[in-house]
């Protein structure tokens, strides 16, 4: 009879003393065989059908069908005034008896512990912690791996009567896996163009993927995208990572890749960029998720865009090629996915912290699994999904143009599309006071097409009568009522704010909630719907003298073991002790068990990486290095991980001295008679750098003499007469000097004296003299090019 199933779910959910889940996420197989129980509840369960719109079971975006690996959030609701008391949802293969594990598919997992927990003797089912009213509840489902079919998610009710699992109904949905073959992008067909808002949320925490999270340095790198054509990929699965993306995924620099898109030209219209986010998560009442706008046309209807996870080797996250055309000829409204992290293959590191370690040949990018390596963050010896570290959503803001798709996508959208620009911000003057807006009219078109419709406010004061005051009159676009399913007298309504505290500090008392008219009736007629809704509460039952208020229990405490079994404890605090003076009676700590991955599973314990070492140099480069050491027992097996890691360092570059070549020969005095100087000099081969000796003197003078110049005016001519003699007697000896000098070579003559190296402060001149002919008899030592130098612009600079 339905009183005795009613007996006996009551009994189940109750029956639970101790808490199967761990942390977020626990896998069902961990709490044991269900020993055909779940079976005999389903048989107890499916001898009746009845249909029933109170409640609904339904998959967050309400998908069709199921990517594998994915995680998606389940919700079972009441519609008001309803409730339910005690529920039990399962994930059944499709065609499945439910007699056997295998007939139930996917995991369950545990948001709150003070809801939902996993049923005693039916571990794949999830039902109520405590019974009481529920008007909603939610947990995520991680879909099962490819090629398990259709699953069939049920859920039953437990009211003042039981609602029992349909095959069929707002209580039943069905989902099958998602056809992955490859498809090609088609050509868009949608008129106009479109505005979308991308926004990204970080799910990456240390509390939802707590193995080896780096505290210190966990980010989100900068993001870089864009909407283009189907020709460009900035990056897919299978691919090889271009450089933009190898820049992204191994350092967070976006430059690159920025680079690469603004090359393609035509084919991109917007370029997509977000700020790096330091920390990666932190809860949106602290930091806004970043989002950024972009549009899109006919011919560039894709979006694409990545992110590194930081620190890493070189993983992602992001989206390839989303296509927002419909095959409708439309733009799509909105996008959800959850995202998994992706590996560029270019950096073979293994955990987040891993030295660089490039990998040649580079491989083809690839998405992260469970199952990769013992030592990743994200390893799981069962090959479960990875819990998505964050999620994207698209949404479309605005549409510009004329439109081609037939069909819109519902009245608020017309709307919203009919206003070519967005409303300006109210820029009335502070010496304006007005009364609040009154609700809007109803639409100037009576049928169902555009029209307009008007609220207005009072001008209740004018500070300053030089300024003027703005309209008391604001029209919008409308769509006239007929345009929806619904009756035109449905009035909109916001969400119910939260409920007020409890009128009694112990015992039974009241608490009430509210809620407003967003939008009334197009019709005119009045909103009949409840604004205010009241319910009675509990706060400390025993209201004695020696009763006593407590806080809520804090968090669980990480569990003691890190394989096997543990514990963990949370505690709360006493608020107010009770009035008679007594000790307080409630519990004020518990503590419970917890499982950890079996230990004899993990043949590699290691102790954390020990800090790195000194740099092996003291300036330049050099290596330095860090351990581990082994922790395990030896019988658990050969542990195979490294124990010590060497990479690189760097340190300020080493001092490097100035170098310089040889003096040169001293060259002629520069006086023909009487006191003069001769120079020689040398050349800087290396500047001096980081801090090394710095050069010396390049010149240096001494002074000559050769002999006692005549004095007079006469003697000038007599010297200038002997200077052409010994220029001439010179020129001639030279000629016969450059054969008699090199025996069996006849020689070319002297070439012209170069370009002094320097205008001033001592520079050098060369000359040459080249062999023309070699003899037979010529020796080779002695037949040979001759070379001469001299100083030249020794004059002070």
């Amino acid at each position: 009879t339905s009183r005795s199933v009613l007996l006996l779910l009551l009994s189940l959910s109750l029956s639970l003393s101790l808490s199967l889940s761990l942390s977020l996420c626990v896998s069902p197989s961990l709490a044991g065989k269900s020993d055909g129980y779940c079976s005999r509840i389903l048989r107890a369960q499916s001898n009746r059908k009845e249909v029933n719109n109170e409640f609904r079971l339904r998959v967050e975006g309400d998908p069709e069908s199921y990517q594998p690996g994915s995680t998606y959030r389940v919700l079972l609701t009441a519609s008001s005034p309803s409730y339910f008391r005690g529920f039990t949802i399962i994930a059944q293969r499709e065609g499945a008896e439910g007699d056997r594990d295998e007939d139930y598919i996917g995991n369950f997992q545990i948001i709150d512990e003070e809801e939902t927990q996993f049923m005693t003797n039916c571990p794949p089912a999830v039902t109520e912690s405590t019974p009481r009213r529920h008007t909603s509840i939610q947990v995520f489902w991680t879909a099962p791996r490819s090629g398990s079919g259709c699953v069939l998610l049920k859920a039953s009710i437990v009211q003042k009567r039981i609602i029992y699992f349909q095959d069929e109904g707002s209580l039943t949905k069905r989902m099958c896996e998602k056809d992955t073959t490859e498809k090609p992008l088609l050509d868009c067909c949608a008129c106009g163009t479109a505005k979308y808002r991308v926004t990204f949320y970080g799910n990456w925490s240390e509390k939802i993927h707590p193995k080896d999270y780096p505290r210190r340095a966990n980010h989100w790198s900068a993001i870089i995208g864009a909407s283009h054509s189907k020709s460009y990929v900035l990056w897919e699965y299978g691919g090889l990572a271009s450089d933009g993306v190898k820049q992204v995924a191994e350092l967070g620099s976006p430059v690159k890749m920025e680079e690469e898109i603004r090359q393609k030209g035509d084919d991109v219209l917007t370029v997509i960029k977000m700020k790096a986010q330091w920390p990666a998560w932190q809860p949106l009442n602290v930091r806004a998720a970043p989002s950024a706008e972009f549009s899109v046309d006919r011919t560039r209807h894709i979006m694409s865009f990545l992110t590194m996870l930081g620190p890493s080797p070189d993983w992602n996250v992001g989206l390839s090629a989303e296509d927002l055309c419909t095959k409708e000829c439309g733009w799509a409204q909105k996008v959800v996915q959850d995202l998994i992290p992706w590996d560029a293959g270019t950096d073979s590191g293994v955990t987040y912290e891993s030295p660089n370690k490039p990998t040649v040949p580079q491989e083809k990018i690839r998405p992260l699994t469970s199952l990769d390596h013992p030592q990743s963050p994200f390893y799981d010896p069962e090959g479960g999904a990875i819990t998505p570290v964050a999620r994207v959503v698209v949404e479309r803001i605005a549409r510009k143009g004329e439109q081609c798709n037939i069909v819109p996508d519902n009245v608020d959208d017309i709307v919203a599309d009919i206003a070519q620009e967005e409303k300006e911000e109210d820029d009335t003057p502070e010496t304006c006071i007005y009364s609040n807006w009154s609700p809007w009219s109803a639409c100037s078109s009576a049928t169902c097409e555009k029209g307009k419709r008007m609220r207005q406010r009072m001008l209740k004061a004018q500070l300053d009568l030089s300024v003027p005051c703005p309209h008391t009159q604001d029209f919008e676009p409308c769509m006239g009522p007929g345009c929806s399913d619904e009756d035109a007298s449905t009035c909109m309504l916001s969400e119910w704010i939260t409920w007020s505290p409890c009128s009694a500090s112990c015992g039974i008392g009241s608490r009430s909630r509210e809620r407003y008219v967003k939008q009334f009736p197009d019709d005119g007629s009045v909103c009949t719907l409840p604004t205010e809704e009241t319910e009675t509460c509990v706060v400390n039952e025993e209201c004695s003298p020696s009763s006593c208020l407590v806080t809520e229990w804090g968090e669980w405490d990480v569990c003691s073991a890190t394989c096997g079994l543990g514990m963990k404890r949370r505690e709360r605090l006493v608020k107010m002790p009770p009035t008679d003076g007594s000790i307080c009676g409630a519990e004020v700590l518990e503590v419970e068990k917890c499982m950890m991955p079996e230990c004899h599973t993990i043949p590699c314990m290691l102790t954390p990486w020990s800090d790195w070492s000194d740099c092996s140099v003291t300036c330049g480069k050099g290596l330095r290095t860090r351990q581990r050491k082994l922790t395990s027992p030896v019988e658990l097996g050969d542990c195979t991980e490294e124990l010590e890691q060497v990479e690189k360092c760097m340190l300020p570059e080493c001092p490097i001295d100035c170098v310089m070549s040889e003096w040169t020969e001293w060259s002629e005095c520069n006086k023909s008679c009487g006191k003069g100087h001769t120079i020689r000099t040398r050349m800087v081969k290396l500047e001096p750098q980081f801090g090394g000796d710095s050069c010396t003197e390049t010149i240096q003078r001494k002074k000559c003499k050769i002999r006692k110049c005549n004095r007079g005016q006469a003697n000038s001519d007599e010297k200038k007469r002997r200077k052409e003699q010994r220029e001439k007697r010179r020129s001639k000896t030279s000629r016969v000097d450059a054969t008699s000098e090199h025996p069996g070579c006849k020689m070319r003559p002297w070439s012209s004296w170069t370009d002094c190296t320097k205008l001033c402060g001592g520079g050098i001149q060369e000359r040459l003299m080249t062999v023309k002919q070699r003899f037979k008899t010529a020796q080779l030592s002695s037949c040979k090019d001759r070379k001469e130098i001299r100083a030249c612009n020794v004059h002070p600079c």
